[in-house]
């Protein structure tokens, strides 16, 4: 596939990485620093201007292109990149990158003619939601309309011994879930029977709403529910937060230093108490009594006062901390350092993104471990090999199909199911061998 890719930040970075070693990539940006950092990692091509110029368009080759990826900063220079594109190469697919929830409203009202727009708000404020929904977990995500979950578990010593130590094969799983990978030391396990799961392990599990809530208790040793949530921050990140979690019949409070802005959104969200105030005064928070709430999100624009905020909260109790962070680099540095989950919009949006580029099979999606692992959602060929086969008796593909979904239901397969032409599995698999298992498929 020939992909043009507007924008040469974050964002576009990552998509390069995803989908350079499989496409033919060309990079447009205006500046020459970025551009020659990615030439010289990877193997694609750069052009260095205004992607909303016809003449920079033309020279990135638009007339030939399958998909052009509008991901700068700037909204508007990517909704205007991606209209030019439709008016001078109407077969090329247009997806664009926002910042803004009304632009995805504007273009769900067919008013915008471009084929996709991701928002970078509403992405993060589910992944939030997903976080609180399993606190144990140090990322999920969900396919299959909310059907499937997919949660990554770092195993702490409290773990629940009848998981943790005993072969596979013997320990207490939570049904209509599958392990589908033990990450230890670095290194990947497809796990069979007789393998354990290990304090220190890393684990990635496929399975039910359900059983993702009953594995967050494993991993915990006791019940985490989430009913009260503090978000420090009411920009458009926090808000869209808030507005999704309020939705969803949680408890929540927003705390907001700018006074006219903090006005301004506890008249839009009735639901939520908001407080104007910076959110790192010990005094305003014991006060207030925030360690009462077991989830705090930290949505404010500065990655430095989120980490203070942060830490500050968990001084005073509060249990799961889940700040929003804006620059890469800042992720393990959070996550060393005890925040209990870092966030990255640009790394979300860039996943989102990512999938239009796959075999048009796939319907979903996610990255895990820094891009070395996917989770894919593929609909199964008439024509695979695959077809009809027990699972049990499925040849070594480097994956494991943890669910398929069929007629619409979610189907947690044991050895004798057998997967149907047009199911649709959700399988777990190292990128390098991703395009090897959709072609299986």
């Amino acid at each position: 596939m020939r992909i043009i890719v507007l924008g040469a930040g974050q964002v576009g970075t990552t998509i390069v990485e995803a989908l350079h070693d499989e496409h033919d990539v060309t990079v447009v940006d205006m500046h020459a620093e970025r551009l020659s950092t990615l030439a010289h990692r990877f193997d694609v091509r750069v052009v260095e201007g205004n992607g909303t110029s016809r003449r920079v368009l033309q020279e990135a080759g638009v007339a030939r292109a399958d998909l052009m990826i509008a991901c700068t900063s700037r909204d508007e220079a990517n909704i205007v990149a991606a209209l030019f594109v439709k008016k001078l190469a109407p077969e090329t697919q247009t997806i664009v990158r926002t910042t803004d929830v009304e632009y995805l409203e504007i273009w769900r009202e067919r008013l915008l003619e471009v084929d996709f727009i991701v928002s970078s708000e509403l992405e993060t404020a589910h992944a939030v939601s997903h976080v609180i929904g399993v606190p144990a977990a140090r990322q999920t995500d969900v396919f299959a309309n909310g059907q499937v979950q997919i949660v990554e578990f770092d195993v702490e010593e409290q773990a629940d011994p009848e998981v943790v130590g005993p072969a596979l094969r013997d320990a207490r799983i939570p049904r209509d879930a599958k392990v589908a990978a033990i990450i230890r030391g670095g290194e990947m396990r497809l796990p069979r029977g007789d393998e354990r799961i290990l304090p220190g392990d890393r684990i990635i599990v496929i399975g039910s709403p359900q059983a993702a809530r009953e594995w967050s208790e494993i991993m915990a040793g006791r019940s985490q529910r989430v009913e009260d949530v503090v978000i420090f921050g009411a920009g458009r990140i926090g808000t869209a937060v808030a507005r999704l979690l309020l939705d969803e019949g949680l408890g929540v409070r927003i705390i907001e230093a700018d006074r006219e802005r903090a006005l301004v959104v506890a008249e839009e969200l009735s639901g939520a108490r908001v407080y104007n105030a910076t959110g790192i005064d010990p005094e305003f928070l014991d006060r207030e009594r925030i360690d009462a709430a077991k989830a705090a999100v930290f949505a404010m624009r500065d990655d430095p006062k989120n980490y203070y905020a942060a830490t500050l909260a968990k001084l005073h109790g509060v249990e799961l901390t889940i700040a929003i962070v804006h620059d890469s680099v800042s992720m393990e540095v959070f996550e060393r350092a005890g925040v209990d989950i870092a966030i990255n919009p640009r790394a979300l949006t860039a996943e989102e993104i990512v999938r239009f580029a796959h075999d048009p099979r796939t319907q979903q999606v996610a990255m895990l471990e820094g891009d070395r692992y996917e989770i894919l959602d593929i609909t199964v060929r008439d024509s695979s090999a695959l077809v009809n086969t027990p699972f049990r008796e499925l040849p070594m593909t480097g994956s494991l199909i943890g669910a398929i979904v069929r007629n619409g239901t979610a189907i947690f397969p044991r050895g004798d199911d057998v997967l149907l032409p047009g199911d649709r599995a959700i399988l777990f698999a190292e990128s390098s061998r991703v395009h090897d298992v959709e072609k299986a498929l």
